[in-house]
């Protein structure tokens, strides 16, 4: 049962992962415009006022539509097969909520005083895509997502003879969906209220619990990383009520990014006390560079060229992008204990920032950083204390992780056993040797192609792949028998920093790369769709 559950939490964090992956983009893009039609940075009226007005307000409906998107996406990364049609089914069955939902509220008089979103702030009711709903947030795309994907996988292969062969497959799907989601409609009208009441109260418990929920949340947010469940974490108090939820220029915005976006266009509002759930890059900025420098200094002399190389692009990744994993996964197992005090520490410097008052955006790395916080200004933000604090994190983890490294031996990059290390940056400036010998475009669908058989055999075939999806940094794929899986040495010469396997789900640990793998692979199996 631990097992199934474990599966069943791992699938949807990595499927809640695949449309969150657009939303760092769009909120940077919305940054970047929300500077435009700063009125304390350009003349209101004029014309890069207006072209910024008009980027922010396309933009911005990504931020302001998550529960949709969430649904949409959801189902696309949990279905099987036939991807489209599910995200299609999702679609018109979030649409008929609304409406259902809608007019339920409506005939059985519960309907809430009040015509806009900011009318209803309160009530647990909303209006959305023109809708007077329940207000369940990005709660009902995920929740609906998961159930389309459930009826999908379970029903797609469905077929009919005769007259009926036209309402087989995804019509059948849809024909299910009907009376679910109009059960969910009518439900959702009497159980979300005392649902909301619960998030408003853990909302509350964040709140109070002051510095301590502030280090529990970095904490947690660190250590599930090797389980893949730390986007359980950070992505309710982000993008949900959870997090935040204010009325800002007449709109309900709810998640802490959300609203810190939203108030980037106004100079005289003062950034909210969300934004605690904002720190969690510090780590991945500032804190890995202490990290990679005590790695290179601990490294046996014969290995530290190639510790060097291993780790050095590893860290400037993590830097620059946010994206840690190929650092952290090249000690995670080897030296667990690090992990642990890695994890703690991350918890302490974001309580640190957060009892210094310091109320920035940074959830990824120095260019996300940068976009998101010079613009908001030193008063609103104090983000020089941020950086200050993020130098002393350096200090810290360097002489900690030197410390441990050399006091109990731990077998850290450049102290493994025997000759060999793991060379990632050897391995990548392999296939660029290889395009350019080859020539061109030939050469790197040949390395693509080698590389994905490699990783299919190492999956144990083609008939042992149920799926294979990503999300920032791992190819994550869902086999058949988890015994045939080769162990992690197989997968270097694919540019692997890691494997994880969880059961039935077997996370292979490629950083920014993933997408690309599992495009590759899902080519060499034919399943792109």
């Amino acid at each position: 049962m631990k097992t199934k559950v474990m599966d069943a939490m791992q699938s949807f964090s990595k499927a809640l992962i695949g449309p969150v992956l657009f939303l760092p983009l769009a909120g940077m893009i919305q940054a970047l415009s929300s500077i435009m039609c700063n009125t304390s940075i350009v003349t209101e009226g004029g014309i890069l006022y207006m072209i910024g007005t008009f980027i922010n307000g396309g933009i911005g409906t990504v931020m302001s539509n998550l529960g949709i998107l969430f649904c949409v996406g959801i189902t696309m990364n949990l279905a099987k097969k036939r991807k489209a049609d599910a995200a299609f089914v999702s679609l018109i069955s979030y649409l008929i909520w609304l409406a259902a939902n809608a007019k339920w509220l409506s005939v059985a008089g519960l309907m809430a005083e009040g015509s806009t979103a900011s009318d209803l702030y309160g009530t647990g009711q909303t209006i959305y895509l023109g809708f007077h709903v329940t207000d369940m947030g990005v709660f009902l795309g995920m929740i609906l997502g998961v159930i389309v994907a459930v009826v999908h996988n379970r029903f797609i292969d469905t077929e009919f003879k005769g007259a009926f062969a036209l309402y087989g497959n995804s019509k059948f799907v849809f024909i299910v969906m009907i009376p679910i989601v109009f059960a969910l409609a009518l439900v959702a009208a009497y159980v979300w209220p005392v649902a909301a009441a619960a998030i408003n109260a853990l909302t509350g418990i964040m709140s109070t619990a002051g510095a301590f929920g502030v280090f529990l949340y970095g904490f947690l947010n660190r250590i599930l990383i090797p389980t893949g469940l730390h986007h359980l974490v950070w992505s309710p108090f982000l993008w949900s009520a959870i997090g935040d939820s204010m009325i800002i220029n007449g709109e309900l915005v709810s998640g802490a990014k959300s609203v810190f976006l939203a108030l980037l266009s106004d100079p005289s509002a003062a950034m909210s006390d969300s934004t605690r759930f904002l720190t969690y890059g510090l780590m991945k900025t500032f804190g890995v560079i202490g990290v990679a420098l005590a790695f290179i200094k601990t490294a046996q002399k014969n290995k530290k060229a190639a510790c060097k190389a291993q780790v050095i692009p590893s860290m400037l990744t993590a830097c620059l992008v946010g994206v840690t994993e190929p650092l952290e996964f090249s000690f995670l197992f080897a030296a667990p204990v690090l992990w642990v005090v890695y994890s703690v520490m991350d918890g302490l410097f974001q309580t640190i920032v957060y009892l210094l008052d310091v109320h920035v955006c940074a959830t990824n790395g120095i260019i996300d950083f940068l976009i998101l916080n010079l613009p908001a200004g030193i008063g609103r933000t104090h983000w020089p204390v941020y950086v200050l604090v993020g130098l002393v994190e350096i200090v810290v983890m360097y002489f900690l992780f030197y410390l441990l490294i050399t006091k109990l031996d731990l077998k850290t990059p450049g102290r493994e056993e025997g000759d060999e290390v793991i060379d990632l940056a050897a391995n990548a400036a392999e296939v660029k040797k290889q395009i350019r010998a080859g020539g061109k475009a030939e050469a790197k669908k040949a390395a693509d192609a080698e590389a994905a058989q490699r990783i299919i055999e190492g999956l144990g075939g083609a008939d042992n792949i149920v799926n294979a999806t990503n999300c920032m940094t791992r190819l994550r794929v869902e086999v058949k028998d988890p015994g045939l899986v080769k162990d992690k040495e197989w997968f270097k010469p694919t540019g692997s920093a890691g494997l994880v396997a969880k059961g039935a789900t077997i996370q292979i640990i490629y950083g920014p790369r993933a997408g690309h793998m599992v495009s590759i692979v899902n080519d060499a199996l034919g399943r792109n769709e």
